[in-house]
């Protein structure tokens, strides 16, 4: 199993982050990928990969809820990283629009240099959607060709939101939502054709269901896991397996490990 979106860096790890990711190995998760924030973040996320090689692999983006009127300073650390060693995606990018809407403007010009940077390097795109799912598939339309490819995280949209993504290459990944009574995704997933689906939890965000409201973890995939199993009719395995394979060739996580 892979969660293949995870803050594991996040400062509400820092007590106990070797059990974390000792519970989640042991159980048999066998990658772990971090989405950048800005460059705060970065020391944090590299120094996980470097203690666990080839289990916790590093994006190298900028996180809507970061762009500002300075946004090209960070996208000048962004593309500095991404000209020094390699990453296994461009992200975490997108539009949030839920907390402030101040910086829109600046928030579309910042995905579309991330989308062109993810073409320049052969990389998948890990979008952040949020309150803004008009304006993400508009924009994602907009910059779309061949050479670009990934996965909208944390989906909670609909099926004519999956059929958009899916005519631009991209992905959806599922996580605790879709144990929510109320989250919507119980009308979608079952409609959804399961080369589509990548698993995740956006740990410490959206535990799944029995831990709502808690501290998530990448532990808790197999919550996920099992979700999606039920609501398609098939079993956590054949999950497990299938969305296995779709994250290794989205991310190209076997070429990258070979770096």
């Amino acid at each position: 199993m892979i969660d293949t979106h995870a803050h594991i860096y996040s400062d509400k790890f820092s007590a106990d982050i070797d059990k974390i990711l000792g519970d989640a190995f042991n159980a048999g998760l066998k990658h772990i990928l971090m989405p950048n924030i800005d460059h705060t973040s970065i020391d944090g996320m590299l120094e996980l990969e470097e203690k666990y090689p080839g289990k916790c692999l590093s994006m190298m983006g900028l996180h809507p809820c970061h762009v500002d009127q300075n946004f090209e300073k960070e996208l000048y650390i962004v593309e500095d990283w991404m000209s020094k060693r390699k990453f296994v995606a461009v992200g975490e990018m997108g539009l949030d629009l839920y907390w402030d809407k101040t910086y829109k403007e600046q928030q579309i010009e910042a995905f579309k240099i991330q989308a062109e940077l993810a073409k320049k390097h052969q990389l998948p795109l890990v979008i952040h959607a949020r309150d803004a799912m008009p304006e993400t598939l508009e924009v994602l339309e907009e910059v779309a060709s061949e050479e670009l490819f990934g996965v909208l995280h944390c989906f909670t949209g609909t099926l004519d939101d999956v059929k958009r993504l899916e005519a631009v290459n991209f992905k959806i990944g599922i996580g605790g939502v879709v144990t929510f009574k109320n989250g919507g995704l119980d009308k979608v997933v079952p409609h959804v054709d399961l080369s589509q689906i990548v698993l995740e939890t956006d740990s410490p965000y959206l535990a799944p269901k029995p831990y709502r409201g808690k501290r998530n973890q990448p532990l808790y995939t197999t919550h996920v896991c099992d979700r999606v199993a039920d609501l398609t009719r098939k079993s956590g395995q054949e999950i497990e397996e299938i969305t296995d394979k779709n994250a290794y060739d989205l991310f190209k996580i076997e070429a990258y490990l070979k770096k």
